[in-house]
C-alpha cells in the first residue's frame, strides 16, 4: 500500500487504509509500505516502479484514487472513492482536475480491478471514466462500532466550552460540506428558538477561508477546531442533534459514527449518503432554508429522535471493518489467480 496513505496523520483515505492493513496483519497477511518522497512526481514514479517487478505471490493495492502510470507486471487493484467533481464545481481548479482525471484514468487501465466504497461511487466512476459498472467492485468501509457505543468523557478544555445542549458538525471545513449554508441556517429566529448553538469539531481543508470566517464570526458557533478521538466520541454521545449538510461524500463515516454514538443525524442524501445514511432524517435540500427547517423538525420530533437512536445504532453496526478486510481478500484472492 502507498505509504503516502497510510502513514498520513488524518483523512477518511488514510482510515480505510490503516483499517484494511491492520486487518490484514491480524489474517497473517504481509503488509508493506511503498516509499514515497516530499516530491510527488518522484513518489509518483516509485509507485509506478513498484509495479514494473514481476511478482505472483504479492498484489499492490493502490488505496486512494491513483496508482501506476502503466499496465503493473505484479497483480494490483485500485480504490476509487468517488467522483465529487461529477457533481461540484471547484473541487480542484481546472489544470488540477484535468491532471487528477488522467492520473485515475491511467490507474483504472493499468491496474486488475477496481473497487469503490458505494454504489453511488460506482456509478460515477463507470460514468466518467467509462468503466463496466459490472466490474468495478462495490466494498463498504466499516467503523469502530464498539469505541463509538462505549461511554466516553469529554476533556476538560472541551467540557468546559460546551454546554449540555448542543447541534454538532463533526468534519473538514472545505465547500464541499456546506458549512457555510449551516451557519446561515442556525441564525434563523426558528432554530434560536431552540436555544442550541453550534458545536464545529473539524480542521479547515481546503478554501475554507470563507467558510471559517463565518464560523469564527458567528455568536451562534462553538468551534472547538480538530479534536481527539475520545473528546470526538464524547461529542457525538452527548449532541442533541449530529447535522451533516453535505453536498457530496464518497463515503460518509461521521453519519455513521455518529449513529453508532447514539446521536440523532440530520444529513443529506448526495452522493453516497444515499447508500449509508439508513434511518438518518433527510434534508430536502442542502440550502439554509431546507437545512433550519430539518433542524426545527429533527429536534421538536421526539418520537423520531427516540426511535433513531436505537435504529441507527443497529444500521451502524452492519458497517464493519471485518466484513471489508473478508470482501478485499476475496478480490485479492481473484487478481493472483488470473
Amino acid at each position: 500500500m502507498p505509504g503516502r496513505i497510510l502513514d498520513r496523520h488524518v483523512g477518511g483515505n488514510t482510515t480505510y487504509a490503516r483499517e484494511l492493513a491492520l486487518g490484514l496483519t491480524t489474517r497473517g497477511v504481509d503488509v508493506e509500505s511503498m516509499a514515497f518522497y516530499g516530491n510527488a512526481v518522484a513518489t509518483m514514479v516509485s509507485e509506478t516502479a513498484q509495479g514494473m517487478r514481476q511478482r505472483t505471490d504479492s498484489v499492490l493495492h493502490y488505496v486512494a484514487d491513483t496508482g501506476p502510470l502503466v499496465r503493473t507486471r505484479t497483480p494490483s487493484v485500485v480504490t476509487v472513492h468517488g467522483v465529487a467533481s461529477r457533481w461540484l464545481d471547484g473541487v480542484r481548479s481546472p489544470t488540477q482536475e484535468r491532471v487528477w482525471r488522467t492520473r485515475v484514468r491511467r490507474a483504472i487501465d493499468s491496474t486488475d480491478t477496481v473497487v469503490t466504497v458505494s454504489n453511488s461511487s460506482a456509478t460515477d466512476i463507470a460514468s466518467v471514466f467509462g468503466c463496466d459498472i459490472d466490474d468495478i467492485n462495490v466494498i463498504p468501509h466499516g467503523i469502530d462500532w464498539e469505541k463509538f457505543n462505549r461511554s466516553e468523557q469529554m476533556s476538560p478544555n472541551i467540557r468546559e466550552r460546551v454546554p449540555g445542549d448542543f447541534l454538532l458538525y463533526v468534519g473538514n471545513i472545505e465547500p464541499r460540506k456546506n458549512i457555510l449554508a449551516l451557519v446561515e441556517a442556525i441564525t434563523s429566529p426558528d432554530v434560536r428558538a431552540l436555544g442550541l448553538p453550534l458545536v464545529v469539531a473539524g480542521k479547515p481543508a481546503w478554501n475554507f477561508q470563507t467558510a471559517l470566517s463565518a464560523i469564527e464570526g458567528s455568536p451562534d458557533v462553538i468551534h472547538l477546531g480538530f479534536v481527539s478521538d475520545s473528546d470526538r466520541t464524547a461529542l457525538m454521545q452527548r449532541a442533541t442533534l449530529f447535522v451533516f449538510p453535505s453536498r457530496y461524500e464518497g463515503f460518509g463515516f461521521p453519519v455513521l459514527e455518529a449513529m453508532a454514538a447514539g446521536a440523532p443525524v440530520l444529513t443529506t442524501r448526495a452522493g453516497a449518503l444515499r447508500d449509508i445514511s439508513g434511518p438518518s432524517m433527510a434534508l430536502n435540500s442542502t440550502e439554509p432554508e431546507s437545512i433550519a427547517e430539518g433542524i426545527v423538525q429533527a429536534v421538536t420530533d421526539e418520537h423520531w429522535r427516540t426511535r433513531v437512536v436505537q435504529l441507527g445504532r443497529r444500521w451502524a453496526s452492519s458497517f464493519t471493518w471485518d466484513a471489508s478486510v473478508e470482501a478485499h481478500l476475496g478480490i485479492y484472492k481473484k487478481v493472483l489467480d488470473r
